[in-house]
C-alpha cells in the first residue's frame, strides 16, 4: 500500500485522537527508521522511550516469534513457564519482591492506587486520599487522569473520581502540608517526563519517604518512563537514597512488546486477595517472553551502563548546542538518556524541521524538546541528531 493511501485509510477509519506526522513508517534497525518510501529517519522518540533495544534486535525477534509459534495467551488461572521466569527477572531487576503483570503504564499505576487504596481504606474508612504533583502524568484511565497534574488532559469528562491532591513537584514543604492521616499513598515519578524533563533535588525523596512513613502512606514510585535503564540505572529509585513500597513499569520493560505492571515489597504482598484485581491480558506468554528478552538482552550488553556513558556525553553536547543560542534555548535538564532542552517559546517547529532533516524527536509541555533515543545509541548517532537541532534551532 503507498504512504498516500495509507494516510488516507488511516484517517477514514481510526478515531481522530492523534495529531501525526505525514509520514508512514515501515520498518527499523539499530535506532534508525524507515518510511514506506525508503527514506532513512533517526529516531531519538523510540516509540516514546519505549524500544529500548531500537528496532530489530535479533534477541528479542526471534524470543517473540517462537513463543508465538508455541503459545500466545491462555489465562491467569494457569501457570506458564515463561511467565515464571518474567516476573523473576522483573523482581531482580527491579529490587522489588513480588510483581504484577498488566499491559500499559496507565493500568499498571491504576493498580498500584487500587492497592494503597484497598490497604488504607482497610485501616480506615477515609485513608484514600492520594497525593500526586502538579505537571505529573500518570495514564488516561479515569482514575490515572484523575492523578495527572494537567488540567489540559482532565478536564471535559465531569466529575474524576474523588480523593486526589496535587502539590507542587519538588517541593517538599508543600507535601508536608497536604499530607494527613487520611493520606493512603503518594504518587510521584522520580524524574518528570511528559511535564517537561524535571529532576527534583537530590534528597527530595528522602524527604518524601520519611512522610510517608510518618503517616503511615505508601510511597508509588511511577517508573514507566525512567524504568529499565533509562537514566543510568535499572530504575530511577535507585539513584534517590531510597527505596518505594509501590513501583509501576512499562515502556521499556518488553523492548517495544505492550506490557505493564507494578511491583511490591513483601510486606504489601497479601493486600490483594484472590480475585481482588485481575487482567486477562496481563503476564500473556507473548509480552513475557519479551520481557524476558528484552531485559536479558539490557543486562548482557550493559545497557544501564552504557546508557549513563552515552546520556552524559548527549547531556555535554546538549549543553554545547544550547550555548550557541542563549537567546533560544533556556535550559538542558534531564538524567542519562531522558533529556530535556526547554526552548523561550513552543518547540513545535524545531520538531518539525528536524523531521524535514531525517532526524525524530518530540515536544513536551509545549516548548521541552524531550530525548529518549534507544539505549543502544552511538555519540556518532548523538551528534548527528546534535547537528540537526543546531540547524533547526538557527532557523527557529
Amino acid at each position: 500500500m503507498k504512504a498516500d493511501k495509507v494516510i488516507e485509510q488511516s484517517e477514514r477509519y481510526y478515531l481522530p485522537v492523534f495529531g501525526r506526522y505525514p509520514i508512514v513508517l515501515d520498518h527499523g534497525k539499530g535506532c534508525k527508521v524507515y518510511d514506506a518510501d525508503g527514506e532513512e529517519y533517526i529516531d531519538f522518540l523510540a516509540g516514546i522511550a519505549v524500544n529500548c533495544l531500537g528496532y530489530g534486535h535479533p534477541v528479542l525477534s526471534r524470543a517473540i516469534a517462537e513463543q508465538a509459534a508455541k503459545l500466545m495467551h491462555c489465562s491467569n488461572l494457569y501457570y506458564t513457564e515463561i511467565q515464571a521466569k518474567a516476573v523473576k527477572i522483573i523482581a531482580e531487576v527491579s529490587g522489588m519482591d513480588r510483581v504484577f503483570l498488566a499491559n500499559s503504564g496507565a493500568e499498571a499505576n491504576e493498580g498500584a492506587m487500587k492497592l494503597a487504596r484497598r490497604l488504607g481504606v482497610s485501616k480506615d474508612p477515609a485513608k484514600f486520599k492520594i497525593i500526586s504533583a502538579d505537571h505529573s502524568f500518570h495514564g488516561r484511565t479515569f482514575d490515572t487522569l484523575a492523578a495527572t497534574g494537567h488540567d489540559y488532559y482532565r478536564v471535559g469528562y465531569g466529575p474524576l473520581p474523588p480523593g486526589h491532591v496535587f502539590v507542587p513537584y519538588d517541593d517538599i514543604e508543600a507535601l508536608e502540608a497536604a499530607m494527613d492521616e487520611n493520606v493512603c499513598g503518594v504518587l510521584l515519578e522520580p524524574v518528570q517526563g511528559e511535564g517537561g524533563v524535571h529532576v527534583p533535588a537530590p534528597d527530595y525523596f528522602k524527604k518524601v519517604r520519611a512522610l510517608c512513613d510518618k503517616y503511615d502512606a505508601l510511597l508509588l514510585m511511577d517508573e514507566i518512563q525512567t524504568g529499565v535503564g533509562r537514566i543510568g540505572s535499572w530504575f530511577a529509585y535507585m539513584q534517590t537514597g531510597t527505596e518505594p513500597d509501590v513501583l509501576t513499569f512499562a515502556k521499556g520493560i518488553g523492548g517495544g512488546f505492550p506490557m505493564g505492571g507494578f511491583a511490591v515489597k513483601e510486606k504489601f504482598a497479601h493486600v490483594f486477595q484472590p480475585g481482588d484485581h485481575g487482567s486477562t491480558f496481563g503476564g500473556n506468554a507473548l509480552a513475557c517472553a519479551a520481557a524476558c528478552a528484552a531485559l536479558t538482552a539490557v543486562k548482557a550488553e550493559n545497557l544501564v551502563e552504557r546508557a549513563a556513558e552515552q546520556g552524559a556525553y548527549f547531556k555535554k553536547r546538549l549543553q554545547e548546542t544550547a550555548a550557541k543560542f542563549p537567546e533560544k534555548v533556556k535550559e538542558v535538564r534531564g538524567k542519562g538518556l531522558l533529556l530535556g532542552l526547554e526552548l523561550y517559546k513552543p518547540g513545535k517547529a524545531i520538531v518539525e524541521s528536524c523531521l524535514k532533516d531525517h532526524v525524530i524527536v518530540n515536544c513536551t509541555a509545549g516548548n521541552v524538546i524531550r530525548l529518549v533515543p534507544p539505549l543502544i545509541v552511538s555519540k556518532e548517532e548523538i551528534d548527528a541528531v546534535c547537528a540537526a537541532l543546531e540547524r533547526a534551532l538557527a532557523v527557529f
